[in-house]
């Protein structure tokens, strides 16, 4: 039995997480409440403070819970690296966004695995969490660790197993989603396995690392392609004259063979928007065109267009021009009931609007600032007055919080890109 296995079993290994986001800090916080040692790493320091402190900054998490593994010194953080060498596995939980020409970038990625390596202990555990295209774990990450001089497989160890994490999904947890590991050899995939075993219900080995790379994409880009399907039918419903919500909800009532998607303003995220395009470029390797995804992510990032168009023809046909509208964006957050902004189209929305000379301001329980094209806008607050002075409120990230009924009866005009209004008849709303 190696020293790390003999560690797991019982739970006396440190675990390290770098990457302290939506992803590491939930992870952290299960291995410390399973028993573990956790160390956390974050180049941001005010989230290794605010972790040490016991103040948590995601909505998943309460610093009350955060708070009990950080008092009884289960868990703690650090902003520089140098405790990476205590710790007998790491999670690497870091950003894999896209460059400005919607390339895949690795820079957080390799930047992380050059400090893994200056820093890396024979018999560790690595496994990387990232979304990436499948070979990186392989082609990328290994030779990188390998510059350590120690042989992986034998010195180390080297896994992937794909973040499954969904903000907001009270229902789903690290515990109860089913967890993926594949190793670069059985030894790895044997040693990623029983340390997942440590926090999750159901652990799933797989064959290879470029098997589990892919499962990660496969299941963004089902639910990517799905949307630009329904947004799609949008599109056509409204030239047709037909309600689409009404068409989903009829479609819904069919027991099998149908999956309920919804249309809306397009995808955000820290995966769906991005994986089409990781996937498309590991394709073009091979001489492949995944024609087929890319026309999904298209339909879907031109949504915020289409949505713009609209308005201006909604108010143009109250006799009110755009480029003197006073327009207020109900919720900035990619989805309902969180904070998080990444890749939000609710943003390029507003962007949209502004350029076409509209005054846009916004209301967010969970976002109180955002940047947009330089400038600084903050959450407004949602008064009678407001409402009534807006030309038209658009309903652009369907949160809980707001009282929808209320809003549309204080507003001129509400554009609904969720479909929260569709079971009230008012005049005043226009729904995709």
């Amino acid at each position: 039995m190696s020293d790390i296995q003999q560690k797991l079993l019982n739970k006396s290994a440190v675990i390290g997480v770098v990457g302290l986001g939506y992803v590491g800090l939930p992870l952290s916080i299960a291995f410390a409440e399973a028993g573990f040692k956790v160390v956390g790493f974050d180049m941001d320091s005010h989230k290794a403070d605010a972790v040490n402190a016991g103040k948590s900054y995601i909505g998943d998490i309460s610093s009350q819970r955060l708070e009990k593994v950080t008092g009884n010194k289960r868990l703690r953080a650090f902003a520089s690296q140098e405790h990476l060498e205590e710790v007998d596995a790491i999670c690497v939980c870091v950003p894999t966004p896209l460059t400005k020409t919607k390339e895949p970038d690795l820079s957080y990625v390799t930047r992380e695995c050059e400090e893994l390596s200056r820093h890396l202990q024979r018999g560790q555990l690595v496994v990387m969490e990232s979304t990436t295209y499948p070979g990186t774990t392989r082609e990328v990450i290994l030779p990188i660790l390998e510059s350590s001089g120690y042989k992986a497989g034998t010195d180390f160890y080297l896994a992937y197993s794909p973040e499954r994490i969904d903000p907001g999904n009270k229902k789903y947890t690290v515990k109860n989603t089913p967890k993926l590991v594949a190793g670069i050899n059985d030894e790895s995939t044997r040693l990623a396995e029983l340390l997942y075993r440590q926090v999750a219900d159901n652990v799933i080995p797989l064959s290879s690392p470029e098997v589990a790379e892919l499962t990660k994409i496969f299941e963004n880009v089902f639910r990517i392609v799905n949307i630009a399907l329904v947004n799609e039918l949008t599109i056509l419903c409204r030239k047709m004259g037909i309600d689409v919500w009404e068409v989903i909800d009829a479609a819904a009532t069919k027991p099998f063979g149908f999956m309920r998607f919804q249309p809306g303003p397009g995808v955000g995220g820290h995966c769906i928007p991005l994986d089409p395009y990781y996937l498309a470029s590991k394709a073009k390797e091979y001489d492949f065109h995944t024609r087929f995804i890319e026309l999904a992510a298209e339909i879907n990032e031109n949504m915020p267009y289409n949505i713009t168009t609209w308005i201006m023809e909604a108010l143009s046909s109250r006799g009110k021009s755009l480029s003197s509208a006073r327009v207020l964006v109900l919720g900035v957050a990619y989805k309902k009931d969180v904070g998080d902004t990444r890749e939000s189209p609710s943003l390029k929305l507003i962007r949209l609007l502004r350029q076409r000379g509209a005054e846009v301001s916004y209301n967010d329980p969970y976002v109180p600032k955002i940047t947009v094209d330089g400038k600084t806008l903050t959450s407004v607050k949602l008064t009678d007055a407001r409402l009534a002075a807006t030309h038209c409120l658009v309903i652009a990230t369907d949160h809980s919080d707001y009282d929808y009924p209320d809003i549309v009866a204080k507003s001129s005009l509400v554009f609904d890109t969720r479909g929260v209004t569709k079971t009230l008849t008012a005049a005043n709303i226009i729904r995709l």
